[in-house]
């Protein structure tokens, strides 16, 4: 029996300079930890942009998360001077704790934020807001990895957030292109409705947030933007990665096993016709099973090929071939069965494995049928000659695979589509 995730109530706030506008169209959130450096020029900056180049009202949001510097002090001073600025104090840490209690409360048509180091040009400013305003889109990102993006940032970098952003695509089944970029923005009343679902408080709070929006059917706009990197940042990269994979996990099992509620949150923001399959003609969900299915096999493929070549001087080609489909196959059913069909818990494992035994018993004719062949033309064959025709054939039990493990699931989509119908 699984237990459905319960909305979550925002964090309480304590508002220390208020300036602003009331109900302003747009309310760009500044979240910030100790940036008592960086906090008078980003509202300087910030401040004369939205003057000069957005033809909306608009409000400044600081939203400190527990500092234990002078960045809410040399905020209150700017928010006197400046105007149009509210100071906001968090008594705990977190960048989306403070989003979400401030966006959630915001009396705004749209909430936004950027980050205080103002790596994303301002410029992309006026392109996010304008499909929120216009009615076309409910949530608009920022995206380094778009085309007509223009970005300055180091190797190391450059290589997580594309990894990172390749893990979603597969994992989660993700559209979206950056789910790290700090610069996005989502209509209020939209906002309202998913935050108490958005469990983290940190780094992850984003991918979270883009993540549970696709599946309710939320039509997100991607803005290229130009973006440099800030050498000074105090982001733990490390950190902040295994964070987020720890993030994917876990949303990734409460929507396996149905803990958010994402039929009623489609119907809450109207997008109850939002599961339709990603291309016509296809059945609904074939194209992620078939990316997962083919990272499955990749792994598979790699780990044959290992025990493939530890055990030929051992025991021969044809009896390495034999073990080393074996021990892959089990391991592969298990993976497919949770990873690429969403099938979870002990119903009808017993019958997957035996399942899986069949397709190993017709991979191991055809692979077999394969390496006698290669032996019978070129006995003199290298072994690695050898798991190079394994490995082709391997791939003609693999479509045979794909086919058969989605039939034998067949029971468990067809649950899963009517439950998003």
């Amino acid at each position: 029996m699984t237990t459905e995730a319960l909305p979550q109530a925002a964090a309480p706030v304590t508002i220390v300079a208020d300036t602003s506008v009331t109900a302003p169209v747009v309310d760009i959130v500044v979240p910030v930890y100790n940036e008592e450096t960086d906090i008078a020029l980003c509202l300087r900056r910030l401040h004369d942009h939205l003057r000069t180049h957005v033809p909306f009202t608009a409000r400044i949001t600081v939203a400190d998360n527990a500092s234990t510097d002078a960045t809410v002090a040399i905020a209150a001073e700017l928010a006197g001077e400046l105007g149009d600025i509210r100071v906001v104090h968090l008594d705990e840490k977190g960048r989306g704790r403070a989003l979400k209690a401030v966006w959630t409360r915001s009396d705004a048509r749209i909430v936004a934020y950027c980050d205080v180091d103002l790596s994303t040009d301002l410029n992309a400013l006026m392109p996010l807001i304008a499909p929120l305003e216009s009615g076309h889109s409910d949530i608009a990102i920022g995206s380094r990895l778009s085309r007509g993006s223009r970005v300055v940032r180091g190797t190391k970098r450059e290589f997580i957030s594309r990894s990172y952003n390749l893990i979603l695509r597969t994992t989660m089944r993700a559209k979206f292109s950056d789910a790290q970029c700090g610069f996005k923005a989502m209509r209020t009343d939209i906002a309202r409705q998913v935050l108490p679902y958005v469990e983290d408080t940190g780094w992850f709070f984003d991918t979270e947030l883009l993540v549970l929006g696709e599946r309710i059917g939320l039509r997100i706009a991607e803005i290229p933007v130009d973006w440099v990197d800030d050498p000074n940042s105090t982001v733990d990269i490390v950190s902040t990665a295994v964070d987020d994979l720890k993030g994917c996990a876990r949303v990734g099992y409460a929507l396996a096993r149905g803990r958010l509620p994402i039929v009623e949150l489609r119907s809450t923001v109207g997008r109850e016709r939002a599961a339709g399959p990603d291309i016509a003609g296809v059945p609904p969900g074939m194209v992620g099973q078939l990316v997962r299915f083919c990272v499955v096999g990749v792994a598979s493929t790699a780990a044959y090929a290992v025990l493939y070549l530890l055990l030929h001087s051992i025991l021969g080609a044809q009896v390495s071939n034999f073990v080393a489909l074996a021990v892959t196959a089990v391991l592969n059913t298990a993976a497919n069965r949770k990873f690429s069909f969403g099938v979870h818990g002990r119903e009808d494992a017993l019958k997957h494995q035996l399942f899986g035994f069949g397709v190993f018993l017709f991979g191991w004719a055809v692979t077999a049928g394969a390496l006698a062949g290669l032996h019978a033309y070129a006995p003199e064959a290298s072994k690695h000659v050898e798991l190079v025709v394994l490995i082709v054939a391997n791939l003609v039990a693999t479509a045979t695979r794909f086919v058969g493990l989605r039939w034998v699931f067949r029971a468990h989509l067809r649950r899963t589509a009517e439950a998003a119908e």
